[in-house]
């Protein structure tokens, strides 16, 4: 689809966008299962990166803490998966891992791949050799986030290149790793930009198996935390054109959740997001209460379920 195409759903009326979103989604996935996630920083703040919404970075006061033991990492996977969580995405703020930081990466990874959980990382920029050697070690996934269109994209980044982002998607995809991408709205972007962030994973071939749509948590410190916000029933359209445009990608309602209430989180499962990040903390920044999910989705009618079990019967 070119980013016209999606720039025309944007624009439909909101009923026949959610109908259109909603037949898309039921055709490959059960409407009514949705995937539980927990992510965990393994290494918090001290990034090089000046990405204006990230409170991570050392451009906006963020001291580095050292990487966590493979003991925390390994007992925090084993209390998600007793939780529910059927996903563990373990997050380290690097430019890029040098080799010292993937080894004990890699053990961490082959542990929680040990206790039968599906594994995610998000490590940075990679170098030739390192997704293979994530591949080996029992990664599942690599997340890596384009976060917006190519256009707006050095209104919020100015020490890594688009370029950059999409030669780390190559290496990934060509170590035989699924790929985790999406992007954050609400940073002071136009529809189009929206429309250009789906457009160019849209084009991805194949297209990402995993898809989070964020919604800018504004943290204080950070360049972009006295923006306006994003209108709540755009994010819903954006996350019913991400279900049109990528049908067979797994949409997961990412960040932002902490300032949403219920009846905006069922839409926006209605118009397709059928994974949510699980526990009480994102990488930095809140995340709904465990309890208050299973009641909500005990609501709506909804039951976890690992990846597998999740397309339409």
């Amino acid at each position: 689809m070119t980013i016209d195409d999606i720039e025309a759903l944007f624009e439909q009326p909101f009923n026949d966008l959610l109908h259109r979103a909603h037949l898309a989604h039921r055709a490959h996935f059960d409407p009514n299962k949705v995937q539980l996630s927990t992510l965990l920083s393994i290494k918090t703040g001290g990034c090089p990166e000046d990405c204006g919404y990230c409170p991570q970075s050392v451009h906006h006061g963020s001291a580095g803490e050292t990487l966590l033991d493979l003991e925390e990492v390994v007992a925090a996977a084993r209390t998600a998966r007793e939780s529910g969580a059927t996903r563990f995405c373990m997050g380290a703020a690097w430019r890029g891992p040098k080799t010292r930081d993937l080894e004990p990466v890699l053990k961490m990874v082959a542990a929680v791949h040990a206790l039968g959980l599906e594994t995610c990382a998000t490590l940075g920029l990679l170098r030739d050799g390192q997704a293979e050697q994530l591949a080996a070690a029992g990664l599942d996934y690599y997340n890596h986030n384009l976060d917006t269109s190519p256009e707006f994209y050095g209104s919020i980044i100015s020490t890594r290149r688009y370029e950059d982002r999409l030669d780390t998607l190559a290496r990934v995809r060509a170590a035989g790793l699924k790929v985790c991408c999406g992007g954050i709205v609400g940073m002071g972007e136009g529809r189009r930009d929206r429309a250009g962030l789906i457009a160019v994973l849209s084009a991805l071939d194949p297209q990402p198996e995993s898809v989070p749509i964020n919604m800018l948590v504004r943290v204080p410190g950070t360049p972009l935390a006295d923006g306006p916000s994003l209108e709540p029933l755009e994010f819903v359209r954006t996350i019913a054109v991400a279900r049109i445009a990528l049908p067979k990608s797994v949409v997961r309602l990412s960040a932002g959740r902490e300032g949403m209430d219920d009846a905006l989180q069922a839409l926006c499962f209605f118009a397709g997001a059928n994974s949510i990040f699980y526990g009480d903390k994102l990488l930095t920044t809140a995340n709904p209460d465990a309890r208050r999910d299973q009641r909500l989705l005990e609501q709506l009618g909804m039951t976890p379920a690992p990846h597998e079990d999740m397309t339409a019967p």
